[in-house]
């Protein structure tokens, strides 16, 4: 049985480089809601276009705008990469400058919002979301933090307002617009394996087929204790438009002991909870086919071996008689 949404988001992501290469535009963005690209900008083109079908119903001035802001944070972004090759002490060379943004606006009618940067893939200053100013993450981003959280500027207090204000009315209008594709549900498959891992066992949990993206998937152990993974679980789009995810934990199996995946997705009355069967698991007979199969193998290339040593031994005999 499907649930209504949890929460919807909406998110912007920037990215320059200071100079051409890796098959990168100098600058590009794109939005996202609830995690399906809706809209892109590069400096290749310098337009802004819609990416998912629904948002081609928005107007034309829409698209004007939008190119014109994609064309104002590509000349700030650009600037952001030579500021931040200054504060590195870098002249040359390939780098990067992120920009991350986005808000949430959760079923219960709260939201929050988020606002950082990065360089080079590091993380480099963030927006406190309760003092509404930026704290830098690295020495190197002091100085705007320092000027962006001035009286004069007060960058954190704009950002303030367009979170709580401008982002969550146009999430609202998104949603309206892609209401078909955005508030479907579809219901994960689990399927769990396993395979030998030295004296213990590898246990693998395979969610696949779900939207939206949010998913809790955990191994317990007797049905009460959470088992901790190593893994860090990935999930990854599908190109139907849903996801997927895999958490693998590492066991020494006991006797009388089980052990089950459980998944919590919004299109699931309860979580979902799959034991492990090591009497039927597939992964379990995929090696033991796999096992025989090598004893096969080598078997048959032993007993070659040995005739072939056989006659040609016998012949070598023969050959000095």
């Amino acid at each position: 049985m499907c649930l209504s949404v949890s929460g919807h988001s909406l998110q912007y992501y920037h990215t320059a480089v200071s100079s051409p290469g890796h098959e990168l535009p100098l600058y590009t963005s794109v939005g996202y809601v609830d995690g399906i690209q809706i809209t892109r900008y590069s400096s290749d083109t310098g337009r802004s276009v819609p990416v998912a079908p629904w948002m081609k119903k928005l107007e034309h001035e829409y698209w004007e705008e939008e190119t014109q802001n994609g064309k104002e944070a590509e000349a700030a972004n650009k600037l952001n990469v030579k500021i931040a090759m200054h504060r590195f002490n870098q002249t040359g060379g390939f780098h990067s400058f992120q920009e991350m943004y986005g808000c949430e606006l959760r079923d219960d009618g709260s939201t929050r919002g988020y606002w950082q940067f990065g360089y080079d893939g590091m993380d480099l200053m963030a927006l406190d979301t309760e003092r509404w100013v930026y704290y830098p993450i690295t020495d190197q981003a002091q100085v705007s933090a320092q000027k962006w959280n001035s009286p004069e500027v007060r960058v954190g207090e704009k950002a303030k307002d367009y979170l709580e204000t401008d982002c969550i009315d146009w999430l609202r209008k998104y949603l309206e617009y892609g209401k078909e594709e955005l508030e479907r549900r579809v219901c994960p498959e689990v399927k769990v394996s396993s395979r030998p891992s030295g004296s213990a066992m590898k246990l693998h949990c395979q969610v696949y087929g779900f939207y939206p993206r949010d998913v809790d998937v955990n191994w317990m152990k007797n049905e009460i204790d959470y088992i901790p993974s190593d893994e860090a679980k990935q999930i990854l789009p599908n190109s139907d438009g849903t996801y997927q995810l895999r958490a693998s934990v590492e066991v020494t199996p006991e006797d009388g002991a089980s052990y089950s995946c459980y998944v919590d997705h919004s299109s699931l009355d309860k979580p979902l909870s799959v034991t492990w069967d090591p009497k039927t698991d597939d992964g379990n007979t995929r090696m033991r086919v796999a096992i025989i199969c090598c004893v096969i193998v080598m078997t048959v290339l032993t007993v070659v071996l040995f005739v072939w040593w056989k006659m040609n031994s016998s012949g070598k005999t023969n050959a000095d008689r």
